[in-house]
């Protein structure tokens, strides 16, 4: 069999079960699996595929008709020109989730200290931490498994010595905190669809994305309560807090910010033209 007839073969099986990216799909596991790149299929599609390839592949695309994640299947996901390991214990990087970082850098500056509230994989804090100058920071998350993914891409990102700027800690939102902790920014992309909404999303969401990242109780709102309660405490003055947010919450969680002293605060939309982030000041 030939590398192009491979690809026509998992294009079919996955056309077959409805996946809407079906070649682009099949194409990256192919290339995944026999280390090419986008060029082959194109020169070189004639090219002999080996019994050890066609039987990674078979195995792939089995997975993927189940409808695993491709990036869970890959180990991979790109966020902001980076590559970041992802696995079942961590939420997939979104292009949505680079509209904070990109506010975020907006605001930072060399040697500020950054919190990350539920990091998940890191992908967040460390993309921040690469873009930028002597800056430390400290990620926390509830998830044990998150917490190690995110030292395996602490790590792939920024080195061997990332422990000289990174801190991540278990716990329940700021309970993993220590009272004297002060940051310049604190980001998170917390817990935000409604409960009732989760069984409504795709399958490769609802069924293989951690729910607990993904449940933000009967409102959605429930971390947002949280955060903008507490996370003043733990701003230097002058510091700011960003939140990435769902479409259509952009004024109560502005509100949440307003009640809880925030000043300047902005709702900043997403390339789509949709409420994305809310930031604001410290008010301390």
């Amino acid at each position: 069999m030939t590398y192009k007839e491979l690809y026509q073969q998992g294009c079919e099986e996955l056309e077959t079960v409805g996946i809407a990216e079906a070649r682009t799909d099949a194409r990256l596991l192919l290339e995944w699996c026999c280390g090419t790149d986008r060029g082959t299929l194109l020169a070189h599609g004639d090219r002999s595929i080996s019994r050890a390839e066609y039987e990674r592949y078979a195995a792939c695309i089995a997975r993927r008709r189940s409808r695993v994640p491709l990036q869970y299947i890959t180990g991979e996901q790109e966020f902001m020109g980076l590559t970041y390991a992802v696995n079942k214990n961590v939420l997939i990087p979104r292009q949505d989730t680079e509209v904070l970082v990109e506010e975020v850098m907006r605001h930072l500056h060399d040697g500020m200290r950054l919190l990350d509230m539920c990091t998940g994989s890191g992908c967040i804090l460390l993309s921040l931490l690469h873009y930028s100058n002597d800056c430390t920071g400290v990620g926390v998350d509830l998830s044990q498994g998150a917490l190690e993914t995110a030292g395996v891409n602490a790590a792939r990102i920024l080195g061997a010595e990332w422990q000289s700027c990174v801190t991540l800690r278990q716990g329940d939102l700021f309970a993993g905190l220590d009272e004297a902790d002060k940051f310049d920014i604190i980001v998170s992309n917390p817990p935000y669809i409604r409960t009732d909404v989760i069984e409504t999303l795709m399958p490769e969401v609802r069924e293989y994305e951690p729910v607990s990242a993904l449940d933000g109780h009967e409102d959605g709102l429930f971390f947002y309560r949280r955060i903008t309660a507490q996370a003043g405490r733990f701003l230097q003055g002058g510091g700011m807090l960003f939140l990435e947010i769902g479409y259509d919450q952009g004024e109560a969680v502005r509100l949440l910010m307003e009640e809880a002293g925030y000043t300047e605060i902005e709702v900043i939309k997403d390339y789509a033209g949709l409420d994305r982030v809310v930031c604001g000041g410290s008010h301390v």
